[in-house]
C-alpha cells in the first residue's frame, strides 16, 4: 500500500502494542496551537480549511510542497531553510493531516484530495509553480496535472505512489485492526519504530522530531481521517495516466525505502515522457529529512537550469 506508513505498520507487530498519552499540546483551534508558525496561514477550499506556510523569496520561482500520509509540512523544515533564498516556498497540510480540518463529505479518495488541492492552488492565485511531493504528496502532485495539465511547470517526486503495492490495486483493501490502532492513538512505542523504519539511518531521526509526528497525528480528528483514508485509498493501474504528464519531472528515489519499492522509480521514468530519476544511495523514504543538502542542491539544478516545453 503505497500510503506512506501503512506497508510497514502490517507487518510491525510488538512496536504498536504500547500506548502512551499524548507527548505534547492537542488543542482544537489550529491557530492556538504552538506548532502554528507565524508564516502560517488558513484557508477554505471546497469546504476544507488547510493550513499552508508561505515563505522564502517572494520573487523567486514558486515551489509548493506536499507531504506523505501521516505526515505534515514540518517535514519539509530542513528543506525549506535550504531553499529559502532560491524560491517562494509554499507548503501545506493536507486534509485530515497536520493542524488542517478534516474533509466535511469525509472523503479522503485521491480524487477528492487531488480536488481539494488543485483548488488550493488557484485560491492562491498561484502561477504554474513546480509541485513537490513525497509518497502520498508525490502521487498527489503527478495526478494533479493530469486533472490539470495547466497547475503545474514542473514536478519534483520523492518516492511517488501510483503502482500496485500490497494488493492495492483500483479496489481498496480491508484496514487491519492494528493498523487502526495506530493511526488513532498514536502510540509513542510505535510512532518511534516507525519513523526510523522511514530512514536509511535510523540514528537520523531525532527524538523532538519523533515527539512532533505523534503531536500532530494526534490533532483531533486526525486519526479518523487516517483510518478513513487507508480505507478508501486505491492505486489503479497509472501507466495511462503518467504517459500524459508532459512536465519536466525529477524522481528522487532513496535505494533503502522500505515503504515504497525503489524499483517503482524506474517504472515512473520509463513512462513519463519527461522524466529523470536520481538514486540517493543509503537513503530511505524521506530525502527530505535525512539527505537535506543533496536534495536542495538536485532541486535547485533542476528547477532553475530545466526549461519549460
Amino acid at each position: 500500500m503505497t500510503l506512506r506508513l501503512i506497508p510497514f505498520f502490517i507487518g510491525l507487530g510488538m512496536g504498536l502494542t504500547a500506548c502512551g498519552n499524548p507527548s505534547g499540546p492537542v488543542v482544537t483551534s489550529p491557530m492556538e496551537n504552538p506548532y502554528f508558525k507565524a508564516t502560517d496561514k488558513m484557508v477554505t477550499v471546497n469546504g476544507v480549511s488547510l493550513r499552508y506556510r508561505e515563505e522564502g523569496n517572494i520573487d523567486a520561482p514558486t515551489l509548493v510542497m506536499i507531504h506523505g500520509f501521516t505526515s505534515s509540512l514540518e517535514t519539509w523544515d530542513a528543506l525549506a531553510a535550504d531553499l529559502s533564498d532560491d524560491f517562494r516556498l509554499i507548503r501545506l497540510d493536507l486534509p485530515g493531516h497536520g493542524l488542517s480540518g478534516t474533509d466535511p463529505l469525509s472523503d479522503y479518495s485521491n480524487t477528492r484530495t487531488v480536488e481539494v488541492f488543485n483548488a488550493f492552488v488557484k485560491a492562491l492565485d498561484l502561477e504554474t509553480p513546480t509541485l513537490l511531493g513525497n509518497s502520498l504528496g508525490g502521487l498527489v502532485a503527478w495526478r494533479a496535472v493530469v486533472a490539470n495539465p495547466d497547475i503545474a511547470s514542473k514536478l519534483v517526486l520523492i518516492s511517488p505512489g501510483g503502482f500496485s503495492i500490497n494488493g492495492v490495486t483500483e479496489t481498496p483493501v480491508e484496514v487491519p485492526m492494528m493498523v487502526k490502532y495506530y493511526l488513532t492513538k498514536a502510540p509513542e512505542a510505535g510512532v518511534k519504530q516507525a519513523s526510523a523504519a522511514l530512514f536509511g539511518d535510523a540514528s537520523k531521526v531525532s527524538e523532538t522530531r519523533i515527539s512532533q509526528m505523534r503531536d500532530l497525528m494526534l490533532q483531533p480528528g486526525n486519526g479518523d481521517a487516517f483510518v478513513a483514508r487507508a480505507g478508501q485509498f486505491t492505486l489503479p493501474n497509472p501507466e495511462g495516466d503518467l504517459a500524459k504528464v508532459e512536465q519536466p519531472t525529477l524522481i528522487i528515489w532513496g535505494d533503502r525505502d522500505v515503504m515504497v519499492p525503489p524499483e517503482q522509480g524506474q517504472e515512473f521514468a520509463n513512462i513519463m515522457p519527461n522524466a529523470k530519476l536520481i538514486s540517493y544511495e543509503g537513503v530511505g523514504h524521506v530525502p527530505q529529512e535525512e539527505a537535506t543538502s543533496r536534495l536542495a542542491a538536485d532541486i535547485r539544478d533542476f528547477i532553475l537550469t530545466t526549461e519549460t516545453p
